[in-house]
């Protein structure tokens, strides 16, 4: 006999008292268990009903605001409720930068035991049009985005985050797709053609694109690129990146370039970048001038250090500090980021950089045992942070100062506290808003021997 679902409550009063970590509000039932209501403030009341009712938590959604926070705003994009991309367009902008510097603050302070204070956060001048990549699933007939917690994608004409070439570049596709009758990719069969629209793009209105595909070649491939070429001006190159493998990953295996050139120029703070597809580049090109300003200022380089940059990419922070700095080495694991980053230190003239491909704690480990002992060490490592055995290659090269840059703040929390534990405090944190709309939050951080 099939074991009966436990009903739901009817929808209650919740007083929100406050935001988890991804900007849903916190309230109390009844019982005192917590529950997150998403599209809930700080500070209302709110008719919720719940979704699901776990051990120690609930969660639920707004049916009706009996008193709206006046931080709440009108949303004005229409695919809010059903994508999983700018969860926080319901409250103003003052809102959202209070609770990103308030949860980096509580999860130095809660998870990493800190008591340094993030008094600051820098927030970003425009918070529309901002991104410089984007990558759209494709399932069906839908391209755009996932849906929040899922991997059903939801079908997205204009996204106000992207720039505008994104949306003709998409609408080009899409229409191709339907003309030549060119399957989308199926996880669950693992049967049809094209996965993820990929596209770059650079300050100068220039866009780069790439078509992520279950296969080597895509049918009608001349009158693909005829498409995107006459949809898009600013279009520089289009490439096919080639990913056979029964998974979810997004980039290829291999490139071939279909038209025009296979990667995108674009400066930052003064030094030119070649971007690749693989490369990674910060979304936000203005904040991420802010970011690496805030690392320079940590680092108080004087001309005379030998810095150590790890996760280096193409090579953007280090080559900011290697105008600062005597001699700066970088380590990255991806092959095409290290080619990009040797290519763009020449591009700016800057002789005093040394890059090497491996992972992070292999390079930091081989590094500390031919007694390498760098003045200053960065790191820019992704969301997971860094493996203990790199935090331990790093203190064992004894540097005067470790600065992170973080686009986690948990796990950032969670590695000042093994810091601390090996003679590290964190000195200091600042938080930088490269992701407006979104509950996402970098945050630079310095680390000084006691």
């Amino acid at each position: 006999m099939a074991k009966k679902t436990p009903s739901l409550p009817p929808p209650l009063l919740l007083s929100i008292q406050g935001y988890g970590s991804d900007g849903e509000g916190v309230g109390r039932l009844p019982d005192g268990m917590t529950c997150f209501v998403s599209g809930a403030l700080k500070g209302e009341e709110c008719l919720v009903q719940l979704d699901k009712v776990g051990k120690t938590c609930a969660w639920g959604h707004v049916v009706k605001v009996d008193s709206p926070s006046p931080a709440r705003r009108p949303v004005d994009c229409p695919s809010f409720s059903s994508c999983g991309g700018c969860s926080l367009r319901h409250m103003t902008y003052a809102e959202e930068l209070e609770f990103k510097r308030q949860k980096v603050q509580d999860c130095l302070t809660r998870i990493g035991g800190c008591g340094a204070c993030v008094s600051v956060i820098y927030g970003s001048e425009n918070t529309e049009r901002y991104r410089n990549k984007v990558q759209f699933p494709i399932s069906g007939r839908a391209i755009g985005f996932y849906a929040a917690r899922t991997h059903a994608v939801t079908d997205v004409e204009d996204c106000l985050l992207q720039p505008e070439s994104c949306a003709r570049l998409r609408g080009a596709l899409k229409a191709y797709m339907e003309t030549y009758h060119v399957p989308a990719y199926d996880e669950r069969t693992g049967c049809g053609l094209l996965r993820h629209l990929y596209v770059r793009a650079n300050q100068a209105g220039e866009s780069l694109c790439c078509l992520l595909c279950n296969g080597k070649s895509l049918p009608h491939q001349d009158k693909l690129t005829e498409a995107l070429r006459n949809a898009e001006p600013g279009l520089v190159g289009i490439v096919l990146g080639v990913n056979e493998n029964r998974n979810n990953v997004i980039l290829g295996d291999s490139y071939r370039t279909l038209w025009g050139q296979d990667y995108l120029m674009d400066s930052l703070r003064g030094l030119s970048f070649k971007l690749s597809v693989p490369s990674f580049y910060q979304v936000n090109a203005p904040q991420a001038e802010v970011l690496y300003g805030l690392a320079l200022d940590f680092a108080a380089l004087k001309g005379t250090e030998t810095v150590v940059d790890l996760y280096c990419g193409i090579g953007t922070i280090t080559l900011c500090l290697a105008q600062k700095a005597r001699r700066v080495i970088g380590a990255e694991i991806v092959p095409q980021a290290i080619a990009d980053a040797k290519e763009n230190a020449l591009r700016n003239g800057l002789e005093n950089t040394e890059f090497f491909c491996g992972d992070a704690s292999d390079v930091a480990s081989r590094l500390a045992s031919e007694g390498i002992r760098p003045d200053v060490i960065t790191v820019d490592p992704p969301r997971k942070g860094l493996a203990p055995d790199v935090i331990d290659s790093i203190v064992q090269m004894s540097p005067k100062r470790v600065v992170y840059i973080s686009c986690d703040p948990a796990t950032l929390a969670r590695d000042a506290k093994r810091f601390s534990e090996q003679g590290y405090p964190l000195q200091k944190a600042v938080a930088v808003d490269l992701f407006p709309r979104t509950p996402h939050v970098e945050t630079a951080a310095l680390f000084v021997p006691k």
